[in-house]
């Protein structure tokens, strides 16, 4: 069987959006003849974008290959024994030319009852953002399910949304049942649970190029928004050099902001999960047992669980450092 010890890179699954655009080629390489690139998405074990290896001796085989045949070397076993051959992350960069549609996500009971699929917890850091770009994250004060209704129906949804101003570096994290958009002009990084599940409830009455509306998914949407004003979202964190400083943690994720200047050695020892690192800004050298890989704005790189020591070399580089703990 093939070494785990090494950083793995798999090959980006290229989403073409009605809202997306040109930054992902532009500012983070991805190498698309796609007009309208709205997603890259990193790693992800999601049915029938699963993703492949691209470096290495393991290059050409699956993300569930992977999962297979390493099981707990390549998850941790902890997280193995809980989440078994399904990756449990899904891991994207988004472009959003246009605002995203008004969307929720439903929970794990919700998500596993309707779709047989986990719930959709998420975080975003905001890796660029155009003057005076914003998103939208929940409502702007507690409503009643009436008087949703009645805003949806008199197309007037918008009047009830909380907007937050956004620049690089702000992030937030994304609860299940909250409303939210990535508003236009904003380049992000997201974390979230592996789950495909959208419910859309606004999408700012845009038409496709064949004149038809997206569809909405305003009933299945009604039993799991949450409707209560929560400042819950906004996610402060320390900047400095050389530390991995926590951002977010539940019970999906952990997600650190990791800032390097030099050379610093990663000790893992006492974590049973791989790593995986997103570089949302400069360049580095990551290394595992002598092996070593470049990671570059807009890529991404995991650590298979196995591996405990990892050395990070570069001249500046800003790395958000996910794991489940």
């Amino acid at each position: 069987m093939k070494s785990l010890s090494y950083p793995l890179k798999f090959a980006p699954i290229l989403k073409e959006k009605i809202w997306g655009g040109g930054k992902l080629k532009q500012i983070l390489h991805k190498d698309s003849a796609k007009e309208n690139l709205g997603e890259s998405w990193e790693i992800s074990g999601v049915k029938d974008d699963i993703s492949v290896v691209e470096n290495g001796s393991l290059r050409g085989r699956s993300l569930n290959d992977l999962l297979e045949n390493y099981k707990g070397a390549f998850l941790g076993n902890r997280v193995y024994e809980k989440f078994g051959a399904e990756f449990p992350l899904l891991i994207k960069y988004i472009d959003a030319k246009t605002e995203l549609s008004v969307q929720l996500h439903p929970n794990d009971q919700l998500a596993k009852e309707r779709h047989k699929s986990f719930g959709k917890t998420e975080m975003w850091y905001i890796m660029q953002a155009d003057e005076d770009a914003k998103i939208n994250v929940g409502f702007k004060k507690t409503i009643s399910k009436d008087e949703y209704i009645q805003h949806l129906e008199a197309g007037k949804i918008t009047q009830l949304l909380n907007f937050e101003k956004v620049e690089k570096g702000d992030s937030f994290f994304i609860n299940t049942g909250k409303v939210h958009a990535i508003g236009a002009g904003v380049l992000l990084a997201e974390i979230q649970q592996t789950s495909d599940i959208t419910y859309r409830i606004y999408d700012w009455d845009r038409k496709d190029q064949q004149g038809n509306s997206r569809e909405l998914h305003t009933a299945q949407a009604l039993d799991a928004i949450d409707f209560e004003k929560k400042d819950d979202f906004q996610l402060n964190y320390a900047t400095n050099h050389n530390q991995s400083s926590n951002i977010a943690r539940c019970e999906y994720f952990t997600t650190n902001y990791l800032p390097v200047k030099g050379e610093i050695k990663k000790d893992y020892s006492t974590l049973d999960s791989f790593v995986i690192y997103m570089c949302v800004s400069g360049k580095a050298e990551i290394e595992t047992n002598g092996n070593k890989e470049i990671i570059e704005q807009g890529q991404t790189l995991l650590i298979p669980a196995t591996n405990k020591l990892v050395i990070i070399s570069s001249e500046e580089v800003e790395l958000l450092e996910v794991y489940i703990d």
